[in-house]
């Protein structure tokens, strides 16, 4: 049986280990959503991971609202991920970029227009925004136009994303932003070719896997699925029903990997009685499947032993843990990090936790 600590290969990309760092939005690029160069050192510190799966990037403007997340649709953009990427490959590590649009989940003041979804809905709470949080505002539902500028936009963000280095993509299709928002039906109210029965709700997901394959392979690309509970006030009422056979769309298609976040009903972040639906997708998607979600070590070695993962994403260990690979194989105590830090600008809580053996880095 496979340990965390035994190779992986993602396609192409050959993983070290099975311990995945999942995608953790720092808040550390500029107002352009330009990465800083600060974030050199923080993903180098990381580069132990079997795979390092990147904090949530902008594939445009209009889909990313998060105060000072970077991006991926310039050619400034491109070029500060070079450095990055390459003080990753530099420790031998591996690492992917994960394309973000945020749906309904963004405010006019950072992205400069009308949050759009696939239907005039409004997310519950409050969002952060660069004067301090505001109530969301009502999306506007996309049209056709709307569609087809997207899927170009994933398009040119995939292809920017190997244009900087990386090993590959993750489309973000999870946690209550845009894809999500088309495959539930707690946020579809449409009734065209992408709203009402599950084949429909899938149809966004496929054309944007589709165009993303068609631009660097689909051996480059993987996805990110969260098929349980409520994530960000976008639900539905019978996930089965459309993410066991939109793992089947996936399988189909040929992507790499597919990591799935799980919340159980005792979630750190995010609390469901919607069963896991990893065991029924697990029998659709053959290739590697990555789970996420409050694993502990000896949860995720479970896991691998017991044939439901193939590796294990971890977020908030990599935080505070830089060389949690290493915390791991040496049963070595894991550091708390500070909620204060998250989104800070500044190195504090960013790049000066400790790793084990070399002290502070």
């Amino acid at each position: 049986m496979p340990t965390l600590f035994d190779p992986i290969d993602f396609g192409p990309i050959h993983a070290k280990n099975r311990i995945v760092m999942s995608p953790l939005t720092r808040g550390r690029a500029d107002k352009e959503a330009v990465p800083t160069p600060i974030m050199v050192e923080y993903y180098a510190q990381r580069a132990s991971a079997g795979l390092i799966i990147t904090e949530a990037t902008g594939i445009s403007r209009e889909g990313l609202g998060w105060p000072f997340a970077p991006g991926i649709w310039s050619d400034a953009q491109v070029e500060a991920w070079k450095p990055i990427v390459a003080g990753v490959h530099a420790k031998g590590g591996k690492i992917v970029c994960q394309l973000w649009h945020m749906g309904r989940m963004v405010h006019s003041s950072v992205t400069g227009t009308q949050p759009v979804s696939s239907s005039a809905t409004t997310a519950p709470g409050e969002v952060h925004t660069y004067e301090g949080k505001k109530p969301f505002e009502q999306a506007r539902a996309i049209d056709a136009a709307d569609i087809s500028r997207i899927l170009n936009d994933y398009e040119n963000a995939a292809r920017n994303a190997i244009r900087a280095g990386f090993d590959g993509v993750q489309i973000h299709a999870a946690n209550g932003y845009l894809i999500d928002e088309f495959l539930r039906n707690g946020t579809n109210h449409r009734t065209d070719e992408y709203g009402g029965v599950p084949e429909n709700r899938i149809r966004f997901l496929r054309e944007v896997t589709e165009r993303v394959i068609a631009a660097i392979g689909a051996d480059r690309t993987g996805v990110r699925l969260s098929p349980n509970g409520d994530t960000q006030g976008c639900i539905d009422s019978a996930p089965e029903t459309v993410f066991v056979p939109a793992a089947k769309l996936l399988q189909d298609l040929g992507v790499a990997w597919l990591e799935l976040r799980e919340p159980g009903p005792n979630g750190t972040f995010g609390k469901t009685d919607q069963p896991k639906l990893s065991p029924q997708i697990r029998k659709v998607f053959t290739r590697p499947l990555v789970l996420n979600q409050d694993y502990t070590f000896e949860m995720a070695q479970e896991a691998l032993a017991e044939g439901r993962a193939d590796a294990i994403a971890f977020g908030r260990k990599f935080i505070s843990n830089p060389d949690l690979p290493e915390r791991f194989a040496r049963g070595i105590a894991l550091q708390p990090d500070n909620m204060k830090t998250w989104y800070s600008q500044g190195p504090e809580g960013y790049t000066d936790y400790p790793s084990a053996i070399s002290g502070p880095n």
